[in-house]
């Protein structure tokens, strides 16, 4: 990837829940991703780039969460261990939290009421408005969800975004949905590297 002051380089959630295996919502290898990302930041910062890390941030309750009428297990519940980025990632840049009121929290860009379906912003595209960038990369956990929805509503915000494969890892609840989220990804007119 080329950065450049234009460039913005989104780490999606690499938190312990995700990254550690003993995190609730484990993602297989999501640690091993730590090196290529740490290095992209590195990179990123040499070049002048903006670099933004999205978190995770639940309540206790919320309906994304199995126990309350959702599909997941308790994860990145605000001030706990888990919700604390993986203590070997870079710590750069701003950070954009989600789900902070219980709203499904997958893409960077957006949140959705669990039960409305309505989308409101979170505050990434106009950090990025704000510094001019055109560019985009995406890397972070996981492909097949918070990856694949940041990365989509990168490309339909008119970022040119790029997906930096060597540095997700998918959850693949099915087997085969990180290669069916990296398909839908390219068909959104994200690149892949």
């Amino acid at each position: 990837m080329e950065y450049s002051p234009t460039t913005a380089l989104i780490v999606v959630d690499v938190q312990n829940d995700f990254a550690d295996p003993e995190g609730s919502l484990y993602v297989t290898g999501g640690e091993e991703t730590l090196p290529f990302i740490n290095a992209n930041i590195g990179a990123a910062r040499d070049a002048g780039s903006v670099i933004v890390r999205t978190q995770d941030w639940h309540p206790e309750h919320t309906p994304h969460f199995a126990e309350d009428g959702g599909i997941w297990p308790h994860h990145c519940v605000a001030g706990t261990w888990g919700a604390e980025f993986h203590p070997e990632l870079a710590g750069e840049g701003p950070v954009v939290q989600k789900g902070t009121s219980g709203e499904d929290g997958y893409s960077g860009f957006t949140v959705r009421d669990p039960e409305t379906g309505e989308e409101s912003p979170t505050g990434l595209e106009q950090l990025l408005r704000d510094r001019d960038v055109t560019r985009v990369a995406v890397l972070g956990l996981a492909t097949d969800y918070c990856v694949l929805d940041t990365a989509v509503d990168s490309a339909r915000l008119g970022f040119e975004t790029t997906l930096l494969a060597d540095g997700t890892k998918p959850v693949n609840v099915e087997p085969g949905d990180g290669a069916r989220a990296i398909a839908e990804m390219v068909a959104c007119g994200v690149n892949v590297e």
